[in-house]
């Protein structure tokens, strides 16, 4: 069928009709991690998503690139202009080089997305790698008027760049608010006017993470990095640039700004943010110990859910709220999502074992076009999932004998409903059949692991935990004892 995609712009605050710059080709951006402790659930809900909107926009026929980045420098605390670089604080707490901990942390931010069934990036910059194109970037700026040198740190002029752009124009904000809510910030003395932004960051004696440039010995803007990247792989305007909800302000809109500033033109045609998540309808926080970390979720082992749940359990339940709602995490709703996963799988193989007759009784190229139809409507999943029911109900009533199915429509419903399923969503059936030698490995490495936690020996049973979670096997601990699933 012929794709119309349309998909909710947030540039315009409408949802619009998909047009790629280049026809049938795609070049979308995705802010990465900054890798200085493990990746967060939030954080995990903004990758599964874009995966989910990778995976359909290639079912859809287009041609993909798909860069992501990893943020590994320049960072700052409070993503403002000042305080300490994320991962060098990280490092001297754990009195490790800053690479070790960027090191550490992206294996482990790769670990748990294979768990969740992400498909990897096309490319996967680092800013660390990118120093020169972000210093060239840097001195365009400055060449173009709209950057200025202050005591060898380089600030973006958002006075300059308003008299003929629109600095707000993402997020909806007004500049007369921005100024009068700014605050006084350290260095704010470096800058004609408290909105202005680092491109560049003098480094202080104390900071390990520096760089050498025309202007001080320092580090890039955190903002600036994502500019330089996504320019680099994808041109100087491209389609889709995604993100957290939460990264639209200030960080989108800084480089909304970048760009226009260096190449005099929108840099992004369509932006897409996915929305945050509450954990039991409060908001996640570290502070009130309100927060799950993924493995934390996966083995069970946290006072906030009542037992462990599967990755693709997990993945299935953000698959139910669309991209951009709210999506709350409790037990209720992940058991809920836990039988839907079953249903759905069932259904599946229900669907493959019918027995076919010569007539169906309902319209399964109508069933099938409704998959395409949520899709194509802002990859409204959801809806999806409602007529991937509605598909399963009808499997049930052939099964049943209430009902008829052709053998032409059943290879053509269950390819499709495969496609949906697999492809798009990205849900593997995990259930590997209990078979005896895997069972009987499993109760030799579950044993161990008993012993190991005996012994307060939580490095090994961490170990093993997260081996057999990167092999696809997840071990969960719940009050009525470890089990184990894959």
């Amino acid at each position: 069928m012929e794709k119309q995609l349309k998909i909710f712009n947030t540039l315009t605050s409408e949802k619009v009709l998909f047009e790629p710059i280049n026809k049938n080709f795609v070049g979308m951006y995705v802010c990465g991690p900054t890798v200085y402790s493990d990746v967060h659930l939030g954080n995990c809900r903004t990758f599964i998503s874009f995966d989910m909107i990778y995976r359909s926009l290639q079912f859809l026929g287009y041609k993909v690139r798909y860069v992501r980045n990893i943020t590994d420098a320049g960072h700052l605390e409070n993503d403002a202009d000042e305080g300490e670089d994320k991962i060098a604080k990280k490092a001297r707490l754990e009195q490790l080089e800053p690479m070790e901990i960027v090191q550490k942390y992206t294996v482990d931010f790769h670990e748990i997305l294979k768990a969740f069934n992400n498909l990897p990036p096309t490319i996967e910059p680092t800013a660390t790698g990118h120093i020169i194109e972000q210093i060239e970037l840097i001195q365009t700026i400055i060449d173009n008027g709209f950057g200025y040198e202050s005591n060898g740190s380089v600030y973006f002029d958002i006075e300059k760049y308003n008299k003929t752009e629109n600095y707000g124009e993402l997020s909806g904000r007004k500049i007369e608010d921005l100024i009068a809510g700014s605050r006084d910030l350290d260095g704010q003395s470096e800058k004609r006017n408290p909105l202005d932004f680092a491109l560049w960051k003098k480094a202080s004696p104390m900071h390990i993470m520096r760089w050498p440039s025309p202007w001080s010995d320092g580090f890039p803007g955190w903002h600036l990095e994502c500019t330089a990247m996504s320019t680099k792989y994808l041109g100087k305007q491209f389609d889709i640039h995604g993100g957290g909800m939460d990264l639209k302000f200030p960080h989108h809109e800084c480089e909304v700004a970048q760009g226009n500033a260096a190449n005099g033109k929108k840099p992004v045609k369509y932006w897409l943010h996915a929305n945050m998540l509450t954990l039991n309808g409060k908001k996640m926080s570290k502070s009130t110990g309100n927060t799950l970390l993924p493995r934390e979720l996966f083995s069970g082992d946290n006072n906030l859910l009542e037992k462990a749940y599967h990755p693709m359990v997990v993945r299935f339940f953000m698959m139910q709220a669309h991209y951009r709602s709210v999506l709350d995490f409790s037990s209720d709703a992940l058991n809920a999502a836990e039988k839907g996963f079953a249903k759905l799988n069932n259904g599946l193989e229900t669907l493959g074992k019918l027995v076919p007759s010569i007539k169906s009784s309902e319209d399964v190229d109508a069933m099938i076009a409704s998959f395409y139809t949520a899709i194509l409507d802002d990859f409204n999943t959801p809806i999806l999932i409602a007529n991937l029911f509605d598909a399963v109900k009808f499997i049930n009533s052939v099964n049943d004998k209430n009902a008829t199915i052709t053998a032409e429509d059943q290879t053509k419903l269950l390819a499709a409903m495969n496609d949906f399923i697999r492809q798009v969503m990205g849900i593997k059936n995990q259930s590997i059949a209990e078979t005896g030698k895997l069972s009987a490995v499993m109760d030799v490495i579950l044993e161990i692991r008993k012993n190991a936690r005996a012994n307060k020996d939580f490095a090994t049973s961490d170990l093993i935990r997260d081996k057999m979670l990167a092999a696809g096997i997840t071990i969960k601990d719940s009050r009525e004892g470890t089990s184990w699933e894959g």
